[in-house]
């Protein structure tokens, strides 16, 4: 079911570090009242990393009752993003690369320089 992003109408990461302890209710908590989105949005997907890089779980609303995913990879890691403390919304490319161990944000983006040296 994580392995693809088929069937999902949104899909948001927990960006930063979540306690894994926590179940549905405590989880569900958190997309409610720290990322301000409604966790009875059906078919939607939020993942959660706690501080061990390769294990994840999910959390969707079916319309009849709360899915709790759990997912712990045996060889590599997921390349988490940490530096922010929110609910980043990704496209289902983006969730496919990090489903296969691919950073999907950029800890230093590239950027373009307004005033670029002029001598080389």
């Amino acid at each position: 079911m994580l392995n693809d992003a088929t069937g999902f109408k949104k899909i948001y990461l927990a960006v930063g570090t979540t306690d894994l302890r926590k179940g549905i209710d405590g989880l569900a908590a958190i997309v409610k009242f720290q990322f301000n989105l409604d966790p009875y949005d059906k078919n939607t997907l939020c993942l959660f990393c706690g501080k061990k890089p390769d294990r994840i779980k999910g959390l969707i609303w079916e319309g009849d009752g709360f899915l709790l995913l759990y997912k712990r990879i045996n060889i590599g890691t997921f390349k988490w993003p940490r530096l922010l403390n929110e609910a980043v919304e990704i496209a289902g490319e983006q969730y496919n690369l990090l489903m296969h161990g691919f950073e999907i944000i950029a800890r230093r983006p590239i950027v373009e320089l307004e005033n670029p040296p002029k001598a080389m």
